[in-house]
């Protein structure tokens, strides 16, 4: 999975291997290991919701989860699987931040791709 983070957005791009786990499993997850111990990497994810009906927190429908080492974006059930099963290339979100501020989140299928 490729990561890209520039200024106030994210972008998670998937191969159709990554595409396939997430479709069977509900996360893909990939790592930057910035040195040699375990706390200097960053883990990065998608995350599927769960499948019975729930508002995601603050009533958002994509989420970003961070803490120190560990990135995750959450996708609701239905819209994850929407993605995975149509020929929809990808989906865009717009998350509001403190003071007006807003991180733009991008999640697409690198079907092109063959790594």
């Amino acid at each position: 999975m490729k990561l890209r983070i520039e200024d106030d957005t994210l972008r998670l791009r998937l191969a159709q291997s990554e595409l396939d786990e997430f479709a069977s499993t509900g996360r893909v997850e990939g790592a930057v290991h910035f040195g040699l111990g375990p706390d200097q990497r960053l883990t990065y994810a998608l995350e599927r919701g769960s499948e019975r009906p729930q508002t995601m927190p603050n009533d958002e429908p994509v989420q970003v989860h961070y803490e120190p080492g560990a990135l995750t974006v959450l996708v609701p059930f239905t819209l994850a699987k929407e993605w995975v099963e149509t020929d929809q290339t990808g989906f865009s979100h717009s998350l509001p931040l403190a003071e007006n501020q807003h991180l733009r989140i991008l999640v697409e299928k690198d079907l092109d791709c063959r790594h």
